[in-house]
């Protein structure tokens, strides 16, 4: 690891990889079976340790637990995928509106963002 970038500095990255898969569905109240489903979906990518095991970042838990959550209510994990995509896309498509309306960084004056 470089000297520039302790491993310290890593617990307030969103896309490090800081959890084996045991410690991921344990958080996540699910199996090991339904992450690695969630990923041979292609809705998530862990990323492998030298060891070849795999590890989740936070980001890639909280689009889990979406995916857990709407598979909890009866979508079936293609369709879950899908939403969960689609749903990054408007999130994106609005932040990219705003931020050409108003400019970057801020809400335009008189709006909440």
């Amino acid at each position: 690891m470089p000297a520039d970038n302790p491993p310290a500095g890593n617990l307030h990255d969103d896309d490090y990889p800081a959890y084996t898969m045991g410690r991921a569905a344990d958080l996540l109240g699910t199996t090991p079976a339904f992450l690695r489903a969630v990923g041979e979906a292609g809705l998530i990518t862990p990323l492998r340790s030298d060891g070849g095991h795999r590890r989740y970042s936070r980001h890639q838990l909280r689009v889990a637990a979406r995916a857990r959550e709407l598979v909890g209510q009866g979508t079936p994990m293609e369709a879950a995928c899908r939403i969960i995509d689609l749903e990054d896309r408007l999130r994106e498509a609005l932040r990219q509106n705003a931020d050409m309306r108003c400019g970057p960084g801020g809400p335009c004056p008189g709006e909440d963002r």
